[in-house]
């Protein structure tokens, strides 16, 4: 279903797919984040969400960010602590709705 064609990088057909969903394009931009070993708030979507992802079809890398939840709210309250509960929740909405997407249409 998937096609690695460097690490991080997923056949172009199935990327435009990704990003068709609501949140493709974080969770899209995880997966590659993951494969080349950065933490970015992506990466750490994905890193969450790991399990249901995998369980739908996604090359999600075994070695994802430990503790990612409370890394995201870190990294968030470290670039705005005011608003950094509501960017977290918005965050983990859009992955949700993503995964959600992803089983609905058959990804």
């Amino acid at each position: 279903m998937w096609e690695l064609l460097r690490p991080g990088i997923l056949l172009s057909i199935m990327a435009l797919d990704l990003r068709a969903l609501p949140g493709g394009d974080l969770v899209e931009e995880g997966l590659s984040d993951l494969a080349r070993g950065i933490e970015s708030i992506p990466a750490l979507l994905v890193s969450i969400g790991a399990p249901r992802l995998r369980r739908i079809g996604l090359p999600v890398p075994e070695k994802v960010i430990p503790i990612a939840e409370h890394r995201l709210y870190d990294l968030l309250a470290s670039s705005g602590p005011d608003s950094a509960h509501s960017r977290y929740n918005a965050l983990v909405r859009r992955l949700v709705s993503f995964e959600r997407a992803a089983e609905c249409g058959g990804l």
